[in-house]
């Protein structure tokens, strides 16, 4: 009977043993899975730097993103998020006032980015990026645009 009662105890140690490392487990794969969503336009050398964003209404299909970064910046990139975005024009306003429109027309799907986008000349200072998008059945959810540049 004592060996018998033993042996249960071990089972539900176990068992309790095997339910809190299965916990474990998960909490670390989400964990895991936030950070790799959050950096994932920092995969090819980490030198990219969030410079703003902006949450797609429906109502407009052009939006405005102010960039507060006052660093110089030779390459752009677009994070979407929540829905996809199909992209129709984009232009690049300098602190010095020159403009320059850049080629992304493309359908980038939710959770993805853009290509790394050069801009002409040697690093310039952003003002601000205007983006023109297709009007998208996204339902409840609006995607959010994320703009980073590289230095």
């Amino acid at each position: 009977m004592e060996e018998e009662m033993k042996r249960m105890t071990l089972m539900k140690s176990i068992r309790l043993l095997s339910s809190l490392l299965l916990l474990l487990s998960f909490s670390l794969a989400a964990d895991a899975q936030r950070r790799g969503r959050d950096d994932r336009y920092r995969r090819d050398d980490g030198r990219w730097e969030r410079l703003g964003d902006s949450r797609v209404d429906g109502r407009r299909d052009h939006d405005t993103i102010r960039v507060n970064s006052r660093g110089r910046f030779r390459a752009i990139r677009f994070f979407v998020q929540g829905g996809d975005i199909e992209f129709q024009r984009v232009v690049v306003h300098f602190e010095n006032g020159a403009d320059t429109d850049v080629e992304v027309r493309e359908r980038i799907r939710r959770d993805g980015t853009t290509r790394s986008i050069d801009l002409p000349g040697d690093q310039r200072r952003i003002r601000s990026v205007e983006v023109w998008y297709g009007r998208g059945n996204w339902g409840r959810s609006r995607p959010q645009l994320v703009l980073y540049g590289r230095r």
